[in-house]
């Protein structure tokens, strides 16, 4: 009650008084705060009892107000007295001390204040970094204290401040010096830095002495102090009978004091209050993208920064439930990190499971974000932990596993992170984790020497149609990422030496030579038997194609090695015989629907691969390796498997199967294009490509449509079930083959529409 009275009536004398100059006025009052340690008897009493918040808010308006009245860094009286007097390190103490309580909470706010009003640089001077130094150690100590919040505003200010000014962090790495004391200059700098930062290095969180804020509140006293120096000795005896205790720090692990500043905020990190945790993920992200190769060094070599990281991402994952549902995973809304509120009552589609699965993938997209914001070797540190500690240490064994469920729910995860991220680092991680680093051409016999690549792909023909769709669509996500070493990896190393093809000098008999089952060298495909029956709606009119084709020539082959266009978009639509084509009949599915998405797609796609400089011709056969033997990969392999299993394979594997080869196709490599797009090229022996594979499906369709009664009435039922122009009715008889015809017959006009905007973009100046 005393407090409060002299409180008001100390107020009242200063509104009547006549305005000190800015200087004295800024030394009253820090006066009258140290008359508090002298005069008090009771050092129980909370700070908010005190006149203390209201003098420090007094001394911040003080030298806000010097500095709008200088010119632009100048430094005023008041802050010279702040900074000669080490009004911080006195600060500190008392803030460390905690004494009156709650004073901890008072020198957190002042701090911050003083770091974010004041715009003149503070932090260079050895009197501001040094307790600001200090005042960090004590955040984040004990999680949910009363002080958290001031704790998180102080240190995302530091954070803010380095930002404008990265080199100031090497302020702020504490690089242990006394070992390195020995003779000569380095001696001296060692202990003219430790005579700098004596309270740093001494400061072992033991109860703090009158001694320590006698000395950090300066025994020299300026001219036109009103103070006698008695005063500093009354302070020192006043402390002597205070209870000044420090928090302890036995609560927090700090394997290393090298850079506290990470180590802090990583503690808060761990905050039960979701608003601190976030800010503390703020703060950590800022200082990872500072570009000081040192604080970079520091924060991935002395912090927990990556164990943090990767653990928290391990325990996440390993709470999932095994229960939740892989098509919830696939369709849980978007996921970003610094706003997970999320409610389980007042979300109307919640699922068991979604609170902890929202939990896991907020936390992997911080560190994708985080890496992504990173400083370049901070980035490549942290993407390697988790890679090594997360991917390899978590996920693998999950992949791997034999239980149908536990694949399914682990490729479902696999396949939302390769969405999900968004770094190139983090990216290439997770590209050599799923694919290996090899790159030289795949052999049969060694297709398992990456053995999780190799499970994954015999993931794609899993007896499970579920496994296999979500593992197919899993490396239909990964091959639109923009890597180059996933298209390599997967198919472009094998078709290197372009040894699929038998090298032939063009002569005329090669007209009339057909093998393995294809339309080779210059052989027309309406002059053969399997496409006599052409009807005229399945082919474009001049005006659609021709207008962009090149004139036609005697030879398929142009100089350049690439077969006329029309010819290629005709061997596609022709592939299907008419009597199993039932998109004429149906309104807005013909060929030129599929155009405008591959001119998107393919745009996209060049776009991308752009920076990876890929040939804009195919290697010369003269300089290939032609004998060496051709393996299509493993990749390939099974999708070709898949392709020739069309007819007898559910339709929702066949829309997946296709629509990955599709994605291959729209790649601008010239060796893709050969090999998946161009009817005409000369197969070795032995050899498959996508269209030989479509040619066996299709002479194989052509013998099971004679034994099917009312085969095209059948069919066109069954499309217009499909696009839903047909109510569901009875069971169709061979559903799944007709619907694999249907598949077909759209995938080879989407063939035909990539060959034509591929060609269209390659002739376009």
């Amino acid at each position: 009650m005393f407090s409060k009275l002299a409180f008001i009536l100390q107020h009242a004398v200063e509104a009547l008084a006549p305005s000190l100059p800015l200087q004295e006025d800024f030394v009253y009052h820090w006066k009258a705060i140290t008359h508090y340690y002298i005069e008090t008897s009771d050092d129980k009493a909370p700070v908010t009892d005190t006149n203390i918040p209201s003098h420090l808010e007094q001394m911040l308006d003080i030298l806000v107000q010097e500095e709008k009245e200088r010119e632009s860094g100048e430094t005023g009286p008041c802050m010279e007295y702040l900074l000669h007097h080490k009004i911080l390190e006195t600060l500190y103490t008392l803030g460390k001390a905690d004494c009156p309580p709650g004073m901890k909470q008072q020198v957190l706010g002042f701090y911050t204040k003083l770091l974010g009003r004041i715009k003149q640089p503070l932090l260079p001077h050895i009197n501001v970094h040094r307790p600001v130094q200090k005042l960090i150690r004590l955040c984040g100590e004990v999680l949910a204290t009363p002080t958290e919040n001031e704790e998180i505003q102080f240190l995302c200010i530091v954070c803010a401040k380095l930002k404008e000014d990265p080199y100031l962090v090497n302020f702020f790495l504490e690089n242990k010096l006394k070992s390195s004391a020995s003779k000569g200059a380095a001696s001296v700098i060692a202990e003219d830095t430790l005579k700098g930062q004596d309270s740093l290095s001494t400061d072992t969180g033991q109860p703090c002495r009158p001694q320590e804020l006698s000395a950090a509140a300066g025994t020299e006293q300026p001219e036109f102090d009103p103070e006698p120096p008695r005063q500093v000795d009354d302070l020192s005896t006043s402390l002597d009978n205070l209870s000044v205790t420090s928090l302890s720090e036995a609560t927090v692990v700090r394997p290393n004091q090298d850079y506290n500043l990470v180590n802090s905020l990583l503690n808060l990190t761990r905050s039960p209050d979701g608003r601190i945790a976030v800010k503390a993920c703020e703060g950590l992200m800022l200082l990872a993208s500072l570009p000081e190769p040192a604080a970079a060094k520091c924060l991935t070599q002395s912090t927990c920064l990556c164990e943090l990281l990767t653990d928290r991402l391990a325990s996440l994952y390993k709470a999932l439930p095994p229960s939740v549902d892989p098509l919830d995973i696939e369709t849980v809304e978007a996921i970003n990190w610094g706003l997970d509120s999320y409610s389980h009552k007042e979300d109307a589609s919640a699922f068991p499971g979604k609170r902890a699965l929202i939990s896991f993938l907020s936390w992997f997209d911080y560190c994708d974000q985080l890496i992504k914001e990173a400083q370049k070797t901070t980035a490549v540190a942290l993407a390697k932990a988790v890679h090594e500690r997360f991917f390899i240490g978590v996920m693998e064994p999950q992949l791997m596993q034999t239980s149908e469920m536990g694949i399914l729910t682990s490729t479902a995860l696999l396949h939302r992170i390769v969405r999900q991220v968004t770094s190139q680092v983090l990216l290439e991680e997770m590209v050599f984790f799923i694919l290996g680093e090899q790159r030289e051409p795949e052999t049969l016999a060694e297709i398992n020497r990456h053995p999780l690549r190799h499970r994954l792909i015999e993931h794609c023909d899993h007896i499970s149609d579920e496994i296999s769709i979500m593992t197919l669509r899993m490396f239909e996500h990964l091959l639109q990422k923009p890597n180059e070493h996933i298209l390599y990896n997967l198919v472009l190393r094998n078709l290197e030496e372009r040894n699929y093809t038998e090298y032939k000098p063009a002569c005329p008999e090669d007209k009339d030579v057909v093998e393995n089952g294809l339309i080779a060298g210059a052989v027309d495909l309406e002059e053969d038997p399997l496409f006599t029956d052409i009807s005229p709606d399945n082919t474009l009119s001049n005006q659609e194609w021709l207008s962009s084709s090149p004139p036609a020539t005697p030879e398929h082959p142009k100089n350049d090695g690439k077969t006329e266009v029309h010819k290629i978009v005709n061997s596609f639509l022709c592939l299907v015989p008419d009597e199993a084509k039932s998109s004429y009949h149906v309104e807005g599915t013909g060929y030129d629907t599929y155009l405008r998405d591959a001119h998107r797609q393919f745009r996209d796609y060049c776009a991308v691969c752009l920076r990876w400089k890929w040939p804009g011709s195919p290697k010369a056969l003269e300089k290939c390796n032609l004998e060496a033997t051709f393996f299509e990969g493993h990749f390939l392999k099974v999708l070709f498997d898949r392709m020739g299993r069309i007819l007898d394979q559910p339709y929702d594997v066949n829309l997946q199967v296709t629509s990955v080869l599709s994605r291959l196709s729209l790649f601008p490599h010239p060796h893709i294009h050969e090999y998946l797009l161009d009817p005409y090229v000369n197969l070795a022996s032995g050899c498959r490509s996508l269209f030989s594979v479509i040619v066996r499906v299709v002479g194989d369709l052509m013998v099971r449509i004679q034994r099917i009664q009312d085969f095209t009435p059948k069919l066109l039922l069954v499309r217009k079930r499909l696009l839903g122009l047909e109510p569901e009715g009875p069971v169709i008889d061979h559903l799944t083959l007709l619907e694999g015809v249907i598949v077909l017959e759209e995938f080879c006009k989407e063939l035909a529409a990539i060959a034509f905007v591929k060609y269209h973009a390659s002739s376009t100046p």
